[in-house]
């Protein structure tokens, strides 16, 4: 794709995940909008997305579906942000829908609504069994109406006083400024920081950097959620997620010897929320030293296949004999709840004509622990958001001209860095905390941050960094956030879980 360097849109969004994409379904064919990928198309989180799409059934039960999430944040919630969420869920659904998304359905053709883990009731939609990211995704690309550009990275935002005229972009070593009115950032999460994690390969927090760059705040960034149940034993650093829905639908999980222990700390079991699972997991492995496995003996065989088709293939490539067989298993970073501070209409504070959507975003709606498959959810629903907003509020900017970034994008040695970065986060900066372990990650990433690096390794320790701080800012535990205060102290604090 030929972009002329001073060619000017309405719009340009970053990312084609489904927030990306869904806020470019809803901007007119009329409108010039330019959709920017860092990598092929399927290389984004949405893609990956398994279990499915969490949605108040009906009026009655946004009530519960509100309640839930405010449950699973552990009070750090903006109530006026889940209020948002749930109210218009079915909406986004309807929606969907209409332009001829689908869902699965029973053999009588109504949709199938499954539960999982803090769900007070079943209200989860699947589409592929277990592929619905990967549904979506492929659906929303399809309806498309605007330009695509992959293969080509973000690298600078236009920004003069408090507006935002642009984006730079680096296409095939050379950078260019593209000149837009609104700026929608749908880059997605944090999830090549950590050694173990279940995200795309191209996720790696290079907005989130650049926002600190700019000066733009991010909030909440000590809230990352570690998915429990995940397959590790992969070279790859992307590792596979065994979604939530398995244990929703009757997986249990079980050490060496077939013990059930989660119940030694939460009387949920399985069906706990992600922070207290994971670190029950982390915890009961230490103690006893075992390997903790996810049992899927509970699935009759046709049942599970048709299913999780997509995990049943996986697994058997792998020599797993599943359901029959029980697959080890270790929590894994997931997903990034803190991000670029914005409004209820995705604005981003302070800076006219930029909007964050998605997981790159802090709507404070997931607060300390996000409630299972409310990430697509959000997505949707911030997205058609922010645009409304960008067409309700239209506005035509002189073009200003800015000097195109002259930095060097990376040097030989940075991928070694990126490598120590990695596990620097996944030993200190995981799963359970201690100030001794963050204080130290923190001198070692300022270290790297004083050698001869390039702008992109950079995007990444400043946004490690901006984790780091946060998360010695927080004294007391809470949710995803279990701070360790010394040897003697219990992992699992049941109070703030």
């Amino acid at each position: 794709m030929i972009i002329m360097k001073q060619i000017k849109y309405d719009v340009i969004i970053i990312g084609a995940g489904v927030a990306g994409l869904y806020a470019a379904l809803h901007l007119p064919k009329d409108k010039k909008v330019l959709v920017i990928n860092k990598r092929e198309t399927f290389k984004c989180n949405s893609f990956y997305a398994q279990g499915g799409i969490a949605l108040a059934v009906d009026k009655e039960d946004v009530p519960a579906h509100i309640r839930d999430t405010l449950d699973a944040g552990a009070g750090l919630c903006c109530d006026d942000a889940v209020d948002v969420l749930s109210q218009n869920s079915r909406a986004v659904i309807d929606d969907l829908i209409a332009r001829g998304f689908e869902f699965d359905k029973d053999s009588n053709g109504k949709l199938l609504y499954t539960k999982e883990a803090a769900h007070s009731r079943e209200r989860i939609l699947h589409a592929g069994g277990d592929a619905t990211g990967r549904y979506m995704h492929h659906f929303l690309l399809t309806k498309n109406p605007h330009a695509l550009w992959s293969d080509a990275r973000v690298v600078d935002l236009l920004i003069k006083g408090s507006e935002c005229y642009g984006v730079t972009v680096l296409d095939h070593r050379e950078c260019r400024n593209i000149y837009a009115d609104s700026v929608i950032i749908a880059s997605g999460g944090v999830g090549s920081l950590f050694e173990y994690h279940t995200n795309a390969p191209c996720i790696s927090a290079d907005l989130q950097g650049l926002c600190v760059m700019k000066g733009i705040e991010l909030e909440r960034m000590e809230m990352l959620q570690f998915h429990p149940t995940v397959y590790v034993d992969s070279s790859s650093a992307q590792k596979m997620l065994l979604t939530e829905a398995l244990r929703g639908e009757g997986a249990t999980i079980e050490d060496e010897a077939g013990r059930r222990f989660l119940f030694d700390y939460d009387e949920r079991g399985e069906l706990a929320s992600r922070d207290i699972v994971s670190k029950a997991i982390y915890e009961h492995s230490k103690k006893t030293g075992m390997q903790i496995y996810l049992s899927l003996s509970n699935f009759e065989h046709l049942y599970f296949t048709n299913r999780f088709p997509n995990i049943y293939k996986t697994m058997q490539s792998l020599d797993f004999d599943v359901p029959r067989q029980r697959v080890p298993i270790s929590p894994a970073f997931h997903y990034a709840i803190g991000g670029i501070k914005t409004d209820l209409m995705g604005r981003v504070a302070n800076i006219k004509g930029l909007y964050a959507i998605g997981e790159a975003a802090s709507t404070q709606v997931h607060g300390a622990n996000r409630l299972a498959s409310n990430s697509l959810l959000e997505g949707l629903v911030f997205a058609q958001r922010a645009v409304e907003n960008i067409l309700a509020n239209p506005q035509t900017k002189e073009f200003v001209e800015f000097k195109v970034v002259d930095e060097v994008m990376s040097y030989k040695e940075d991928k070694d860095k990126k490598n120590l970065l990695r596990r620097i986060m996944w030993e200190s900066v995981s799963i359970v905390r201690t100030k001794a372990g963050l204080n130290k990650a923190l001198e070692q990433i300022n270290a790297l941050l004083n050698e001869k690096i390039g702008r992109l390794l950079k995007f990444r320790l400043l946004t490690a960094k901006e984790i780091v701080r946060s998360a010695l800012a927080r004294d007391e535990s809470i949710g995803v956030h279990f701070i360790k205060k010394d040897n003697n102290d219990e992992i699992i604090d049941n109070a703030n879980a």
